[in-house]
């Protein structure tokens, strides 16, 4: 799975400080943190910087680029801001994102294909979020894939993403998240890539939470067609659940667990838990997280205790 560290991203006052300051340091070394965790990609997120934005971008790209050849992931509204930025890059980098309105794929489908960038694509209107499965597939065909290929991007080339919701308030989205990313490996041949923001399902849950939904989210959504998932590189935890997918480690329980949300995942099933020995206070916890994401239990940040 392709990882795009989410970690220097302008919301933590740090990395907006370090921006601020121009402190390279700090940024050089949470983007090397990342590459050595594994990380595909280093995601850039300086907000939609309305004043100096082509400025802002250019010294992060530089920055980062000066103790990494690891491909740059870039996130902003701002299309100037985002321009510069790719006229610097040295590997081929992922333009983060466009949606499917008119403005957004007028701005950013151009640009990808000028400086032969990937880019991911959200299956959000101007009307928001369409509730169905079904209609995010077609936002995806009749918005987003005819403006690609208006603009000479390859299917190959695009990141769909379904968007993420926090079960913290929309429970009853989850599956159909996943349901619209098993579809979208089958609108085309060669299918789109595929990608969500992966913390994005536990926002608004308690710290202790959070990195528990992220490690059983991920099979969920990697059986279901998830090519890459912009998500926090220095979890080990999480970095443990991914090579435990990539290379079928059964060696666990934990492990066996994973690999069966996976595979009954990849099957068009829920997740088959019947045979988990729930006396084990983590695996207890791993199934009671999955019975929420599957809409079983309602959430509350107390399901643990429940």
């Amino acid at each position: 799975m392709i990882v795009i560290g989410e970690c220097i991203h302008i919301v933590s006052k740090q990395v907006k400080t370090a921006i601020e300051n121009k402190d390279k340091r700090f940024i050089q070394e949470l983007a090397l943190r990342q590459a050595e965790k594994g990380a595909n990609y280093l995601d850039l997120n300086i907000g939609p910087q309305r004043r100096g934005g082509p400025e802002v971008m250019t010294w992060m790209v530089d920055t980062v680029q000066e103790v990494t050849d690891t491909s740059l992931s870039l996130d902003t509204t701002n299309r100037e801001a985002m321009e510069a930025g790719l006229a610097r890059c040295k590997v081929r980098p992922l333009v983060n994102s466009t949606d499917a309105t008119p403005e957004r794929l007028a701005a950013m489908m151009p640009l990808a294909a000028k400086y032969n960038a990937n880019i991911i694509a959200l299956t959000l209107a101007g009307s928001g979020l369409p509730s169905s499965a079904d209609a995010r597939v077609q936002l995806a065909l009749e918005a987003i894939v005819p403006a690609a290929l208006e603009n000479g991007v390859n299917m190959a080339d695009i990141f769909l993403d379904p968007l993420v919701l926090t079960i913290n308030g929309n429970q009853d989205q989850v599956q159909p998240t996943i349901e619209a990313m098993r579809f979208f490996k089958l609108m085309s041949d060669p299918p789109p890539l595929t990608t969500c923001g992966l913390s994005n399902i536990s926002s608004g849950a308690p710290p202790h939470l959070r990195p528990l939904l992220h490690r059983v989210f991920l099979p969920m959504m990697r059986g279901a067609g998830l090519d890459s998932a912009i998500c926090d590189p220095l979890d080990d935890e999480l970095m443990a659940v991914r090579r435990i997918l990539e290379t079928r480690d059964a060696s666990t329980a934990k492990g066996r667990l994973y690999l069966s949300i996976y595979d009954s995942y990849a099957a068009g099933q829920t997740a088959d838990i019947s045979s988990v020995d729930t006396s084990d206070p983590e695996l207890r916890d791993i199934v009671k997280t999955i019975e929420v994401l599957e809409n079983k239990w309602i959430y509350a940040h107390s399901y643990l205790q429940t």
